[in-house]
């Protein structure tokens, strides 16, 4: 029972002093009354919290008695992005995700004007997609390609649509500018993209975003069906579950929504 208790408040002074971290990275200088406020810790044990984090290096105290995050927060982020290893990251999300609905997971990377292949997850039918990491895909017609087109501002877009003729591939292919508009609009609006036929007759497509931590598209992971096999009453569901994957990858690289 003790050994619990110990737990229990190590595990209490974890989630103290990441909560003054947080309050102290949204504010340039505070005081101690203020942060006490925003932490709701008294200012006691406030003390002694930033007592430790000072003689650590991570906070400083200014003539005023203002408290201030140091540049070490920065320089430990910094140091663990360079070890964020993208691909390595997204395989277990990837092959989750394979597992779960049974299908062939794909994540893209933008190169130019066209998508590239860095990762694959096949599915375990025998029927399955031919593709292959580095295989390069167009952008307008493909789930994966939508989303790199659907972060695009109107003059890049102006500038892909110069350089890329909307060729047909199938009978469904998007064939104007307004159309393929309309189209990025939606996918920006529910967070996540269709490829219905699009570029391969039979094969349908959900692709969703991945970013870093700016907040920028690095990669855009897909699952592909062929069309026998999508369950189109599952749709929206299987759409959200595909997103939620993208999100949970995207916070692990350091994305925070709303930022």
């Amino acid at each position: 029972m003790d050994r619990v208790k110990e737990e229990e408040k190590q595990m209490s002074a974890v989630m103290r002093t990441i909560s003054i971290l947080e309050a102290l990275s949204a504010v340039d200088g505070i005081n101690l009354e203020q942060l006490s406020r925003m932490t709701e810790l008294p200012k006691a044990t406030l003390l002694r919290f930033l007592s430790t984090l000072i003689s650590l290096g991570y906070v400083y105290r200014d003539g005023a008695d203002m408290y201030h995050l140091t540049l070490k927060m920065f320089s430990v982020g910094s140091r663990s992005l360079n070890h964020i290893d993208l691909i390595n990251t997204a395989k277990p999300f990837a092959k989750e995700l394979c597992q779960s609905l049974g299908e062939t997971v794909h994540m893209g990377i933008l190169e130019d004007d066209y998508a590239v292949y860095v990762l694959k997850e096949e599915s375990s039918y025998t029927l399955r997609m031919y593709s292959r990491i580095g295989k390069v895909i167009p952008l307008y017609c493909t789930a994966i390609g939508k989303i790199f087109l659907s972060e695009m501002s109107e003059s890049e877009l102006e500038d892909y649509f110069r350089r890329n003729p909307l060729k047909p591939f199938t009978p469904k292919s998007i064939r104007t500018h307004q159309a393929l508009r309309e189209e990025l609009e939606r996918t920006r609006q529910r967070g996540w993209a269709i490829d219905d036929e699009e570029r391969e007759e039979n094969v349908f497509c959900i692709g969703a975003p991945v970013r870093d931590y700016t907040g920028k598209t690095v990669a855009a992971m897909s699952v592909s069906w062929p069309i026998f096999r999508f369950d189109k009453d599952t749709f929206q569901e299987t759409a959200e579950r595909i997103k939620e994957t993208t999100e949970a990858l995207s916070k692990v690289l350091g994305y925070v929504p709303g930022e």
